[in-house]
């Protein structure tokens, strides 16, 4: 076996390789609880949003400008 032919087969091994890596459907429990972990801090500081003060003033004279409008 030449050094070449070594080369090449390491090649193609690698790409095989990756072929059945690309293949793969899902995802692994590390990445389920990252997902999980960046949706409750997402979800946490939506809330803090909503909820603060600046936010509020805003809904309510939203919603008491939609509900004096005349018809």
């Amino acid at each position: 076996m030449s050094i070449n032919g070594f080369r090449m087969r390491a090649v193609l091994t690698g790409l095989a390789g990756l072929r059945r890596r690309a293949g793969d459907a899902g995802m692994s429990t590390s990445e389920y609880a990252m997902g999980t972990i960046a949706a409750c801090a997402f979800a946490a500081v939506l809330y803090k949003v909503v909820t603060s003060e600046l936010v509020s003033a805003a809904l309510q004279s939203t919603i008491g400008k939609a509900l004096d409008a005349p018809f």
